[in-house]
């Protein structure tokens, strides 16, 4: 297109998928940077790993950042359909884009990641690793709110082929 994207989505676990590739526009102020932590069972449950929607600040491997941890600020274990997004911290670069302000943090359910999973596969032929298919669920929610000509990059990482037992298990699908 020769311009820069309006959006850019990406899933959010550690942070280390999707600070690549928001590194080179977090200076681009025109640029939404969107990312998408797993919602798991739902918020509501306490079964995620929505560190940065749903954490406080606490210590983990020497670093300040958002982190699942229970009122004596001890580390609690997250939950996701996701290994890759299992985890109950984040990188201390999401935490400083969340509280300046230069990224929006989004949760997706597992539920909702399964049908970012079917559509992209369905859709394209590409089948994306569960990680992907949150953000992949998150712009399909974005996608209706964008006027023509406006461009959203969603970040893909992985491969979802070392997915489809699991997401065959969880559908009631036999292999």
């Amino acid at each position: 297109e020769g311009r820069l994207p309006d959006y850019v989505v990406a899933c959010v676990g550690g942070g280390s998928n999707s600070m690549g590739i928001f590194n080179e526009f977090i200076p681009e102020a025109s640029v939404k940077l969107i990312g998408v932590e797993a919602a798991g069972k739902g918020i509501e449950t306490g079964e995620h790993a929505a560190s940065l929607g749903h954490g406080k600040p606490g210590v983990l491997h020497g670093a300040l950042s958002y982190l699942l941890s229970d009122p004596d600020g001890q580390v609690i274990e997250a939950y996701s359909i996701s290994a890759g997004l299992d985890y109950p911290g984040v990188g201390p670069q999401h935490s400083f884009l969340k509280d300046s302000g230069r990224a929006q943090y989004h949760s997706i359910t597992d539920a909702e990641a399964l049908k970012g999973f079917e559509f992209l596969t369905k859709t394209e032929g590409i089948i994306p690793a569960l990680e992907s298919s949150h953000a992949v669920a998150e712009a399909m929610k974005i996608a209706p709110t964008l006027s023509k000509g406006q461009i959203m990059v969603i970040n893909l990482s992985g491969r979802g082929d070392k997915d489809i037992y699991t997401v065959a298990n969880v559908m009631g699908v036999k292999l």
